[in-house]
């Protein structure tokens, strides 16, 4: 692999910065002059938008399997981490689950918990918005989606952070810990099928629909619906907050593009895609290549552990020529931030149900907000979420009925 040269001033080590996961596009810019797989803090970055789209498409070199994602699990998470041919048969049965249709089922929920959440606080004229409202609102919306009460959701979140978000001082610890809410998620979940199975008939969602799917007239099993659960969780909620902190954040900052999203809505679903671009908050997905293979002129190793770019693909201006511009109505938005290849985002209807509805309903609520005087932003790396996002806003305003 080239060395990055140094008039491009990239440094491997911003991928892990605060600050880069704060304003990535000028690092981005520099991994891309610097080559189309760069070093990276773990190694090779992939980061020019044709290799990156060659990666995604190409899982017969670039493996997404059990060796590419290791979060202590003990079940490969599925569909991620089954490569063809099996994959298309998880695909065959998983994708119409997860289809538009069945997922508009979900549209009045999701507007009730929305709005249940912005009760919670308009009244106060300023609000937390990761921790009232981006963090519990995808967890939520999974727990309707599969049936499980409302009252788990702390414990759903201390799950899930215990596996994105380890405590720990060292590798070793934050392994260990990881490996433990692991086998806490695999065993909850384990636990509701086991309900599911000796209450048949009485539940009407999603593990129940898992349990009575087919895969050429075999039955998944338990493993396999724990491993799609668990996939879930990974792949369906900590991105939607990622999503909802960073769209927020933006629009708080650009007074000019909010007001747009708020003169006109139907532009919402164009501004979630061009958001989703532009702030990507899924920066890389993990690959594992199978071969020694040269990609853009770069070297690759059989076995290297590769992270591909959304980010840096999102913004390749030899792509998009006007990729440094952040336009709310950009129709087609061809982006990555769901991926690509057969890969592509399982839940990705879902997660733009929920951000559309999700900015229709704050800024019909709360159409004029800011940050909160002298807040500053902390994006954490690689999932860029926002640790504190604390805005004010005129509790008189027209969204309190």
């Amino acid at each position: 692999m080239p060395q990055a040269e140094e008039s491009t001033g990239y440094d491997p080590a911003g991928f892990m910065d605060p600050a880069v996961s704060a304003d990535p596009q000028p690092f981005y810019r520099q991994a891309r002059a610097a080559g189309a797989v760069v070093p990276g803090m773990f190694g090779p970055q992939i980061v020019r938008r044709a290799a990156v789209d060659f990666a995604l498409h190409h899982p017969e070199d670039f493996s997404s399997g059990m060796g590419s994602v290791d979060l202590g699990q003990s079940v490969p998470l599925i569909p991620l981490q089954v490569d063809p041919p099996d994959h298309r048969n998880y695909r065959r049965l998983l994708d119409p689950i997860f289809a538009p249709r069945q997922m508009n089922v979900l549209k009045p929920e999701i507007t009730r918990l929305v709005n249940e959440r912005i009760d919670g606080f308009i009244d106060r004229g300023e609000c937390d918005f990761a921790e009232e409202l981006a963090v519990p609102l995808p967890s939520s919306v999974f727990l309707a989606l599969v049936g499980l009460p409302l009252s788990e959701l702390d414990l759903f979140l201390s799950m899930k952070d215990g596996i994105l978000r380890p405590a720990g001082s060292d590798l070793d610890e934050i392994q260990a810990n990881q490996k433990v809410s692991a086998r806490q998620i695999e065993e909850y979940f384990a636990e509701a099928i086991k309900d599911r199975q000796q209450h048949k008939g009485d539940h009407d969602d999603m593990l129940s629909m898992f349990l009575g799917a087919e895969i050429e007239g075999q039955r998944l099993t338990v493993d396999e619906i724990v491993g799609i659960c668990f996939l879930f969780i990974l792949a369906g909620l900590d991105t939607v907050t990622d999503s909802l902190e960073c769209f927020v954040a933006y629009l708080a900052q650009h007074p000019d593009q909010r007001q747009r999203i708020v003169d006109d809505p139907s532009i919402i679903p164009s501004a979630v895609e061009e958001l989703l671009r532009w702030e990507t908050p899924v920066t890389a997905v993990p690959r594992l290549a199978m071969k020694d293979i040269d990609l853009g002129g770069c070297p690759i190793k059989k076995g290297d552990n590769i992270a591909v770019s959304i980010g840096a693909a999102n913004t390749d201006e030899e792509a998009l020529p006007d990729a440094g511009i952040v336009d709310l109505t950009r129709n087609p938005n061809k982006h990555l931030a769901f991926g690509g290849g057969i890969h592509r985002c399982l839940g990705s209807h879902l997660a733009r149900i929920e951000l559309r509805i999700t900015l229709n309903e704050w800024h019909h609520r709360i159409p004029d907000y800011s940050l909160a005087p002298g807040a500053e932003l902390s994006y954490m790396p690689g999932l860029r979420q926002i640790e504190k996002l604390h805005l004010v806003f005129d509790p008189s305003g027209p969204g309190r009925g």
